[in-house]
Formats: structure tokens, sequence, C-alpha cells
């Protein structure tokens, strides 16, 4: 991946109970071949909370920050990204609220299913071979990010 210091990246957790989410962070640098080191911009350190956590990650858990894709709404079955606890959730839409702008999002990892509200959500992208590919059929495109 061409991604080079300060830019904003996501990182994907593989801890148990984290697997699949994705935080935000900026890319402080590289420290081996597949080695990089990250600052979370939402997460702290456990051993003094008003410092940003730093850690050092595998090159393969690192990807560019997705672009932004405005949709006026969500439609069930949408695959979506649902921001909860710091970070993003992989979800498919399940239901809405009558005339509101909130959403039932199940996640198959956990099994789980919550209500968010649609500025909580956005369109669920995966980075393929250094090109953005959406997950929903009828706002499917590919998006390579320009840097």
């Amino acid at each position: 991946m061409a991604i080079s210091g300060g830019c904003c990246v996501e990182v994907c957790s593989k801890e148990d109970g984290f697997l699949g989410s994705y935080y935000k962070a900026r890319l402080l640098g590289k420290v081996s071949k597949d080695k990089y080191l990250v600052e979370f911009l939402t997460l702290v350190s456990e051993e003094d909370e008003k410092l940003k956590l730093r850690e050092v990650v595998d090159a393969a858990e690192v990807r560019p920050c997705p672009p932004a894709i405005k949709v006026a709404e969500f439609n069930v079955l949408d695959k979506v990204d649902a921001y909860d606890r710091d970070g993003w959730w992989v979800g498919r839409v399940t239901g809405r609220e009558f005339g509101e702008d909130k959403y039932s999002v199940y996640f198959e990892s956990s099994g789980d299913e919550f209500v968010y509200s649609g500025y909580l959500l956005r369109v669920h992208q995966e980075w393929e071979n250094g090109v953005w590919v959406t997950s929903n059929v009828r706002s499917r495109q590919r998006t390579r990010l320009i840097n």
C-alpha cells in the first residue's frame, strides 16, 4: 500500500470482541517491511487516558480512510458500517423506523442488532487492490483513492 507518514488510515482490529471493526488513526511511520506505527484518533492509552493510543500494527490491518459517499437513506439489506464504541462496525440494515432517520442494523459477527441514527452509518466499502469498492448494489461503484 502506498501511504506515507501523517496519512489518515483505518486499522482493523483482530482482538476478540472487536474482530472486524475499524478505528481511525494517523500513520506515524513504517517500523519494518510489514509493520506500521499508528496513533489512534479515538482510542486512548490504558496507562494515561489523556494520551492517544499508539501501537505497532501489521500492514495488512491498515487501509486508507474510505471516501465519504452521500446517500439520502439506506435500504433494508444494505451493508453498512455503524459508528459505535469509537470505531466502525460492519453490519446490515434490517429495518427502518417509519418517518425517522433511524435504522436497525444486524451484526453477523456478534449476532446483535441495534438501532442507529442515520448520521452514525456509512456505506460499507472494501479496499481491494488499491480501489474502494462499495457493497450495495444500488450504489455499486469503484472509487480510486487519489493521492
